[in-house]
This record gives C-alpha cells, sequence and structure tokens, in this order.
C-alpha cells in the first residue's frame, strides 16, 4: 500500500535568508574589502586635494584675472572643477563592487546563498549608495571647506548659507552616490572590471567634454543632458544659461543611473553567473 507523501510547510522550505540578511552580508563584503578602503580614499584625495590646488591657483592669478573671469569665480568653484577629476573614482567604486565577484567567481557562491537575484542586486546597491553617500558628503563638505580656507587669503570666499551654497554642497555628495550607482549598473552588464571603467569614463567624462564642442544652439541643448554635465548641475549655486536648474539636472542623471540599473536588472536575471 502506497504512502502519500507529508504535505511540505513554510519551515521545510529551503531558506535563503531575509533582505536584512543579505543586506548584513553586502554591508560586510564591501567593509572588508581593501579595495573599497582604497578606492575611497584615492576619490577624496584627489577631490579635496584639486580643490586646494584651483584654490591656490585662482588666489594666485586673481590680479591677472579679466574682470569677466573675477566675477565667474564662486566660492564652490574650485571643487566644482575637483569634481571632474573625481568622479570617476567613485565611478570605479561602484564597478568593483561587482566585477570584483565575477573576476574571483564569488558571484556563483553569492547567488547560491541568494538566488533571489532582485534581492541580492537591491542589497547591494542599497549598500553601496549608503557608503559613498556618506563618503560623497564627507569629501563635498571637506572640499568646500579646504576652499574657503584659501580664498578667504584673498577676501574670495564664501559661507554655507550663501545663496545655494548648501544645496550645492550636500548635493555633490548626492552626484557622487548617483554615480557610484551608474557605475554598478555598468559593471553588471559588462561583468568586466576594465571594460566597464573605461565606459563610466566615456559617460561621466569624455561626453562632458564633446559637448563643448557641439555647434550651434541644438548643440548647446543638448550639451545640457549628458550625463556629467546634468548631474553637475547641482554644484552650480547660481546656474546659467549653460547648465540644466539644479535639481532638474540631478534629476536626469538619476534618470540615467535609473535606466543603468534596470537595464542591469533585466540582464543579470537572464543570464547566467
Amino acid at each position: 500500500m502506497s504512502h502519500a507523501s507529508p504535505p511540505t510547510t513554510a519551515s521545510d522550505a529551503p531558506r535563503h535568508g531575509t533582505f536584512g540578511q543579505t543586506l548584513t552580508a553586502e554591508w560586510t563584503k564591501i567593509r572588508t574589502v581593501r579595495s573599497t578602503f582604497w578606492t575611497l580614499l584615492a576619490g577624496a584625495v584627489v577631490v579635496i586635494g584639486f580643490s586646494a590646488l584651483w584654490a591656490l591657483l585662482f588666489t594666485a592669478s586673481y590680479d591677472q584675472l579679466s574682470p569677466a573671469d573675477r566675477a565667474s569665480l564662486g566660492p564652490t568653484t574650485p571643487m566644482q572643477i575637483a569634481f571632474y577629476f573625481g568622479m570617476v573614482i567613485f565611478g570605479v567604486l561602484g564597478v568593483l563592487v561587482i566585477t570584483g565577484e565575477y573576476a574571483t567567481g564569488m558571484i556563483r557562491t553569492a547567488l547560491t546563498a541568494v538566488p533571489n537575484r532582485a534581492r541580492y542586486l537591491a542589497a547591494k546597491a542599497v549598500v553601496l549608495a549608503l557608503v559613498v553617500l556618506v563618503a560623497g558628503m564627507v569629501v563635498s563638505f571637506a572640499s568646500f571647506f579646504v576652499g574657503q580656507a584659501i580664498l578667504s587669503t584673498k577676501d574670495l570666499g564664501g559661507s554655507l548659507g550663501d545663496p545655494g551654497v548648501l544645496r550645492a554642497v550636500a548635493g555633490g555628495g548626492v552626484f557622487l552616490m548617483l554615480i557610484a550607482l551608474m557605475a554598478l549598473g555598468v559593471g553588471v552588464i559588462l561583468r568586466h572590471t576594465a571594460g566597464s571603467v573605461v565606459v563610466v569614463f566615456v559617460l561621466l567624462f569624455v561626453l562632458g567634454i564633446v559637448g563643448g564642442f557641439l555647434p550651434g544652439e541644438w548643440g548647446a541643448t543638448v550639451a545640457k543632458y549628458l550625463p556629467s554635465n546634468a548631474g553637475s548641475a547641482i554644484l552650480e549655486p547660481q546656474p546659467g544659461d549653460s547648465v540644466l536648474p539644479p535639481w532638474t539636472g540631478l534629476a536626469v542623471f538619476a534618470l540615467y543611473t535609473a535606466v543603468a540599473l534596470a537595464a542591469a536588472l533585466v540582464l543579470f536575471q537572464e543570464r547566467d553567473a
């Protein structure tokens, strides 16, 4: 006589942890991998260091500047220039947190532990966002205050209370966070560190330069919507006609980031590890 198998209960089903446990695992990974510390340190040194350098250059050459150039010099100008040199480094961190796992084969182990790929990628994105947001805020405010200390020697400094300055400085941290998340999406799509870093470099640096050479009014309009130009609009205390309004520009960049992550999720779920 055959015997029916007992019904499977929830307690018998395989367990792969909760979203909170996945977050904890991702936090452990990102803080114990040495590349995280060194990449964040490199980004901080570049952004803060270049802010100091450009502030020194502006103060040293201020007497030789034209009235138009003097008028364009604001309290966040050194920081804005420094961001162009440092933002790709924060993008590299976004690439490394996923391509490093592909390079070592750890991605297969991770997906065995967390087979729900949407949850896995979401947890990685949340942890990366929080880490870079905190680090980005520290870097952005430190860059501003270092620049002010130097600019004030020529009575060129400003304060966070000046119109648009606090938004510009705090927005810098948000901008760096979105850069890292976009780079995470690129890393998931390409699954190769060098290739992903090149794509991030082109998106954030090369396209912005190319946009400056586009002719006519249509070229100026297109240039405003290129990724780095749109995102960096948040760094402008008093934006002019050559850039998008600050929050509009950041929203456009956030849309680029969302598209990259959405494409990454689709491919991540369809492809083998």
